[in-house]
């Protein structure tokens, strides 16, 4: 591995609520040390409010994050592409590192069903996190 961070992104159909939960996660638990992206399909008008507040209860604010449009770019320029529920939508390179995260859409969801969505996310970052920095 060079001395370049590694980069991931991570892609949902409406950028709104897990892959924005799972950026939040990784920013946190990483710092500087991992170069951290979100995207999706079809990015939603803003992020979930229920992500924003679960988020939240753990001390980790993404008010300022807005979804955003998956370009063929930003998986160009990931090391590591981890996907939720996003389907064919996402494009492929070879020699990327591919994961699909099989999560609950927190969607229309209250506070409690995402809590525990929000939980699944953190321990499978960490588990993502051990492995890319080793």
């Amino acid at each position: 591995m060079t001395d370049q961070k590694p980069s991931v992104l991570f892609v949902c159909v409406h950028n709104a609520g897990r892959s924005q939960m799972a950026a939040g996660w990784l920013r946190e638990l990483a710092g500087d040390r991992v170069e951290v992206r979100s995207a999706g399909s079809m990015p939603a008008d803003q992020i979930n409010p229920v992500a924003v507040e679960a988020m939240r209860e753990v001390g980790i604010d993404i008010t300022a994050e807005q979804p955003k449009v998956l370009t063929t770019e930003a998986v160009q320029d990931s090391d590591v592409v981890i996907t939720m529920g996003c389907g064919d939508a996402c494009p492929f390179f070879p020699g990327k590192r591919y994961e699909d995260w099989k999560l609950d859409d927190p969607a229309g969801q209250g506070i409690e069903a995402v809590r525990p969505i929000r939980d699944e996310i953190k321990g499978r970052v960490e588990t993502l996190l051990a492995d890319l920095l080793g």
